[in-house]
Parts: C-alpha cells; structure tokens; sequence
C-alpha cells in the first residue's frame, strides 16, 4: 500500500471535462465534434420531419457537393500538398491513382461482377471509414488536452468507436454479412437468430460502452477524457444506429463531410502558415484549401463520369462507380496522412496553437 507524500495532490477524479479544443468550443464542438448534426436532428425530431423522406431531400445536391464532394477531394489536395508526400509515399501519390483508373475502367465494363462488388465493398467500408475517423479524432483532442492513452486505453477506445461499424456489418442489409454470405446462408434459423442478437448486443452497446469507458477513467482516478471525445463517439453511434443504412448514409453524407474539412483545413493552415515561405494569413490559406477541394470535388464526381459516358457507357452506371472507386481512394488515403505516431501531425494536436 502506498501512501501519497506530503503536500502531494492526489490525481483529480473528473468524468468529463471540457479540455484543449484547436479553434474554439463552439467550432469544434459543433463541426468537428458533430454537435451541429445533433442541433439539426433535434431540431428536425421536435417538428415531426425526422423521417426517410426528410432524411432523404437534406442530401441536395448542393450541400452534397460544398461538403461530400469537397471532403474527398480534401484529403487528395491534402496529400499532395502536404510537405514530403512524394518522397514519403511514392505509390500513394503516384502509383494508386493508376491502379485507381484501371480499377474504375474494370468496373464499369464488368458492372455485374466486379462493378456490384466493389459498390458493396465501398458501402460496407463507409461505416468502418466513419468509426476510424471517430478514433482519430478521439486521440487527436485526448493528446491535445495533455492526457495519454496506455496500449490498453488505445484498445478500449478503438474497439468503443468500432461499435456502429460492427452493428452495420451484421444486421444491414445490402452489406457486411448480407453482402459476402449467400442468401441460403442468411436464411438459416441460427444466422437470423445470431444477427437479432448481434444487433441488440451492438445496439445498446453502441451508447452503452462508452459511458463504461468513462467510468473507468474515473474509477482509475486518472483525468477523464475531454467531452468532445464522447460527443465526436456519440455522434458516430447517433448516426449509424439511429436510422438505418441509407437514411445514416443520407445523413453522415453532409455531417462526416464538414466534420472532416473542419479538422483537415485547421491542419492544412497551420503546414501552411509554418512555413518560411508564407505570405498569407489563416483565413486566405482556409478559403484557398476550400475553394481547390470545391473544384476538385465537382471535377470528380460531376464531371469525369461522363468521360465513360462518353463511350458509350450509361451515366447511372459510370456515376456509381466513381462514387465507389474515389471514396474507397479516400479510404486508403486517410489511412497514411493522418497517422499521428512520429508524424508532424502529432506536433500540430500538441502545439500550445
């Protein structure tokens, strides 16, 4: 048993607590924590138009391509704007935008086989995408806040963020299990009564496990994580869980697109204003990131399907799979720029700016 020294201050128990954010708390709690899709659904939900077709319409194409379009070709301009990506990351600047055409141009000329499959393959990555996203957030604003995460903290917290990926995996239908397992399969007695179980299981633990997660951090008397990690989690699980596959896809389609240009333009200015070269205040460096990745997204998605339609191809069929080929792009993408153990990147989280 040991006992404190004198005059030492015991380890203060908090079970939330407002932390460091990068803006200011209503910036990034709103964008970056998702708080302002709460505000809208709860908005919505008051005036009974929280429905399928509510759900549906928000998606205008508008909003679609200022903040869907634009977050994909964020993470692009991000990429290659980012000091040293070529000499770091030769086939992700160079050789997977090949392999990303030749994969594309397979698809639509075999839209049956491989065109089906790499459109489920990409619905069933969004939520995995989503959740990921969630974590690195999670550590972003923890690292930030001064607090650390053990192997066994970075553990728990991944696996709580994992919780509406997973519950999506087994019981959506069109993806996950549904997607790689027959359909004589999935009418088995025991796979119908594996998959009701897996989504109360995933349901209840979606909301439930983080709290848990909370209440260890504070039963260990170690500082609790900063409220903007449970709220960016819960969100996540608010819009996976909540609504069903495509209504969450209509409504994270908006939400996960200004959740991610919120946290990759403050990183993108401060690479920018860093440099000895810079002229430009925040600001211009902020409208300039958006305004390329504006441009970009209406080139991708708006205009290069009809490259394919230009050949003969239908514009539904050449506009599904580049909406699948450039999220599974982004995907890939994401998983190298903003990996935060020995990256600049974990430089910009601590900064006292």
């Amino acid at each position: 048993m040991s006992v404190a020294a004198p005059g030492a201050s015991l380890p203060q128990r908090r079970l939330f607590y407002a932390g460091r954010v990068f803006i200011s708390g209503p910036f990034d709690y709103l964008l970056v924590g998702g708080g302002l899709s709460l505000l809208v659904f709860g908005g919505l939900l008051a005036t009974g138009q929280l429905s399928r077709a509510t759900a549906a319409s928000f998606s205008l194409p508008f909003l679609v391509l200022a903040f869907n379009s634009a977050h994909f070709a964020a993470s692009t301009v991000r990429l290659y704007r980012k000091p040293g990506a070529f000499r770091e990351w030769p086939f992700l600047t160079m050789g997977l935008p090949l392999l990303t055409l030749a994969v594309l141009s397979a698809a639509v000329v075999f839209p049956e086989f491989l065109g089906k499959n790499l459109y489920a393959l990409m619905l069933t990555w969004s939520p995995f995408h989503y959740a990921a996203q969630a974590f690195g957030l999670a550590c972003m604003y923890t690292y930030r806040s001064g607090e650390t995460l053990d192997a066994m903290d970075r553990r728990l917290l991944w696996w709580t963020c994992m919780l509406p990926f997973l519950r999506t995996f087994v019981v959506s239908n069109g993806v996950g299990l549904s997607w790689l397992l027959p359909p004589s399969v999935q009418a088995l007695p025991w796979v119908l009564i594996l998959r009701g179980v897996g989504w109360a299981v995933l349901t209840l633990g979606t909301f439930a496990v983080p709290l848990a997660l909370a209440l260890r951090f504070y039963v260990r008397s170690r500082s609790a994580l900063p409220t903007i990690v449970w709220l960016i989690i819960l969100t996540n699980g608010i819009w996976w869980v909540v609504f069903e596959y495509m209504d969450a896809f209509a409504w994270a389609t908006v939400f996960h697109g200004i959740q991610y240009l919120a946290i990759v333009m403050i990183f993108y200015v401060k690479d920018q204003t860093a440099l000895a070269t810079n002229r430009h205040g925040p600001i211009f460096h902020a409208l300039y990131f958006y305004g390329i990745s504006l441009a970009l997204g209406y080139l991708l998605f708006y205009v290069w399907p009809y490259a394919y339609v230009a050949v003969g191809f239908t514009v539904s069929q050449s506009m599904l799979m580049v909406w699948a080929v450039i999220n599974i792009h982004h995907f890939i993408v994401d998983r190298y720029i903003w990996r935060l153990r020995k990256d600049p990147n974990y430089e910009i989280v601590v900064a006292d700016s």
